[in-house]
């Protein structure tokens, strides 16, 4: 049974590989090469190959591969352009083999040919390509890519003369090692560097990976290759590793951010399938132990993991199966997951149907897209309805607020019904008890402690009467005590002054008190200036349990329910104002715009119908408004007529705003003296002020 298991190293590795039967694995970096054995529960070291005494950059590696079919070789890319071949055979301690220099910079990629275990090629940072064999010792055939560097070069498992290549201008080879003069297949596959490929075991693909954050799956069958799949993932992608044993899965390592390693199903490229989050450092390798649920990776957190299935943690277990937008116009867009129903079948289709693995439930989950339009209730008759039946004068405030409450429910708007309750508890008082607390300030010194002690009286005024707080009964707010200790307290209270806690002041004793109370004490005048009284202070002492009674929240002064309202700035309270009876003559409730006008505490909107009005004349015949200054109209020509002479009115002209019919003041007076309806004969009950 597999486990998660890490060593931790001396440097970062950027690159590793296991041997044919996966029970080693050899780590290769700038100050670090060597191989592991892999037990069950942890990694032991089996060979350090930097070793040496001449330890150059021949030793300082970025990629390392491991013979497939012979086990005691190895090959490592030097960054001097040097490719280095290693043999675990070697009596020796220095395990070096051959070094070959055909490159003249920096070596990124070998690999051995799965099926010719001599065969070994390479891509530098010069751009080129070479073939070399092992039994000759010797570079066979050089591949120029014509591009700047050549990142990753794979052998294709299923037609092993025959390999891929990519660049870093974004483009994908095909070459033929027995032609090595032109590439059998070109294409651009990325719009920024290609960092990695891998072709797949079973299926003529190509996954490649960029620095344009995406890994592209192409078909290779065809001499036109065809994108198959793109996963956009959220940084450069470095390292890209099809998972054996299933068909759809590959495994990707980032270059920056993410130090996740995701295993990718390409059947939903949206979300991991699978990810471990072990690192703490960005992945620089990734190889699996022919397991489809172990793999190895090294990372710059100078540590080597091996990662199990059971361990990882599963993205789209974690996110949130819906998803709602609301556009600009109101409209809802939501999505939610839809489960597969299962249909009913006998009990032999039970038996023999297969189960459904977590895999497939993966890549087989849908959603659907549900879409509600907002349409919006241009209806405005309930704004009339208001205006009409809505009480603003004439009764108290409670009252006023539950007839406007009433008017909004059975109109169906709750919120403005709840408005008007809130405003009612805010403002309204009661009108029962009439209850208002009121503080008269204390007029009169203590004098002696011979005389009777004076407490603050309050006084609750009920219809015009006082009536005294003090009582014999035990629920006074007050309570007499001895002279002596009420004295000494209401000493210690109430001595407020700037030096209250002044140390030079307080060099008596409290038993010290008859004296200074006793005394009749006088500063002379120009002794210290004046103060002004502070007219904001604070309220006199009451009992606590009386804040939540009715009498206390009903009783609410003047003062408070001005406070309230100062709460709401200005400016916004004449927006309100303005918009609302704007709305009231757009719907040409006229009558009722004034009355807000009227009843307006903002001094520009109190004035609106104090200021200048103008009232247009409209043609009888056209219905056009009359220019002023002018008596034809200006759409028909036509003059202003009386109704009753038919003659042009030259003067005091009287207009019925109903019907738009007029005429001479005179003749008019003499025609409603004895009829109602119009004299032009439209049938209206004309009316003048």
């Amino acid at each position: 049974m597999h486990k998660t298991i890490f060593i931790a190293q001396e440097g970062p590795a950027n690159a590793l590989a296991l041997n044919k039967d996966y029970s080693r694995v050899v780590i290769a970096g700038r100050n670090v090469f060597k191989i592991f054995l892999i037990e069950e529960d942890e990694f032991v070291e089996f060979c350090n190959l930097r070793v040496g005494k001449n330890l150059n950059l021949n030793f300082s590696c970025n990629d390392v591969a491991w013979n497939s079919i012979d086990d005691h070789i190895l090959a490592t890319a030097a960054t001097n352009g040097a490719v280095v071949v290693w043999n675990l055979n070697r009596p020796s301690r220095s395990k070096q083999e051959h070094v070959f220099i055909e490159h003249n910079r920096t070596v990124n990629k070998v690999s051995f040919n799965p099926v010719e275990p001599t065969w070994l090629i390479s891509g530098s940072q010069d751009g080129t390509m070479r073939t070399f064999d092992l039994r000759t010792k010797t570079a066979t055939n050089v591949f120029h890519s014509n591009t700047e560097s050549v990142r990753d070069v794979q052998f294709n498992p299923n037609c092993h003369a025959l390999f891929a290549s990519v660049s870093e201008n974004g483009n994908v080879q095909t070459w033929d090692m027995r032609k090595p003069d032109k590439c059998v297949l070109q294409f651009t596959a990325h719009s920024g560097p290609i960092f990695a490929c891998d072709w797949h075991p079973e299926s003529l693909w190509l996954a490649t990976a960029s620095r344009d954050k995406t890994i592209k799956v192409w078909d290779m069958s065809s001499s036109k290759p065809t994108m198959e799949q793109t996963i956009n993932t959220i940084a450069s992608v470095g390292r890209v590793k099809w998972r054996p044993q299933h068909k759809y899965h590959i495994a990707s390592v980032a270059l920056v951010v993410d130090c996740s390693v995701n295993v990718w199903d390409i059947r939903r490229p949206y979300i991991p399938y699978v990810a471990f989050t072990n690192h703490k450092d960005v992945a620089t390798g990734i190889a699996w132990r022919g397991d489809p649920n172990v793999c190895l990776t090294t990372s710059r957190d100078c540590t080597l993991y091996q990662h199990v299935f059971k361990d990882a943690t599963y993205p789209a277990a974690q996110v949130n199966p819906h998803a709602l937008a609301v556009s600009p116009q109101g409209h809802i867009a939501f999505a939610c997951k839809v489960t597969p129903s299962t249909v009913k079948g006998s009990k032999i289709q039970g038996i023999l149907r297969r189960t459904t693995t977590s895999s497939e439930e993966f890549w087989q989950v849908s959603s659907t897209l549900n879409f509600l339009e907002c349409t919006r209730n241009k209806d405005m008759n309930w704004l009339i309805q208001f205006a009409e039946r809505y009480v603003l004068t004439g009764k108290p405030l409670g009252e006023i607020c539950d007839h406007n409450s009433a008017v909004a429910l059975s109109l169906g708007r709750f919120a403005v019904g709840m408005m008007w309750s809130m405003i009612k508890t805010l403002y309204a008082q009661d009108e029962e008890d009439g209850l208002n607390l009121s503080f008269p300030p204390i007029e009169e010194p203590m004098q002696s402690r011979s005389e009777e002690t004076r407490l603050p009286k309050s006084s609750l005024k009920e219809n015009g009467k006082s009536r005294s707080v003090e009582s014999n009964s035990t629920d006074n707010k007050y309570r007499r005590k001895s002279n002596s200790d009420e004295l000494e307290d209401s000493v210690g209270d109430f001595f407020f002054g700037d030096a209250e806690m002044d140390p030079l002041s307080m060099e008596f004793e409290i038993n010290h008190l008859d004296g200074l109370i006793t005394q009749d004490w006088t500063l002379q005048p120009e002794a210290f200036q004046l103060r002004q009284e502070i007219q904001d202070r604070s309220s006199p002492p009451e009992q606590f349990h009386d804040h939540d009674s009715p009498d206390g929240m009903e009783a609410l002064p003047p003062v408070r329910r001005q406070a309230l309202l100062n709460l709401i700035d200005l400016h916004d309270q004449e927006v309100w104002l303005l918009a609302y009876i704007s709305l009231l003559n757009q719907h040409q409730l006229f009558t009722h715009a004034n009355e807000i006008i009227k009843l307006a505490w903002i001094p520009e909107v109190n004035q609106l119908n104090q200021q200048s009005t103008t009232v247009n004349i409209s043609c009888n015949q056209c219905n056009k408004v009359i220019p002023q200054g002018t008596r034809l109209c200006g759409n028909c020509s036509s003059s202003v007529t009386c109704s009753v002479c038919h003659q042009v009115v030259d003067g005091a002209y009287v207009w019925c705003q109903g019907c738009m019919h007029g005429g001479h003041l005179l003749h008019m007076q003499t025609w409603l003296s004895k009829n109602t309806l119009c004299p032009a004969g439209c049938g209206h009950a004309c009316e003048y002020t």
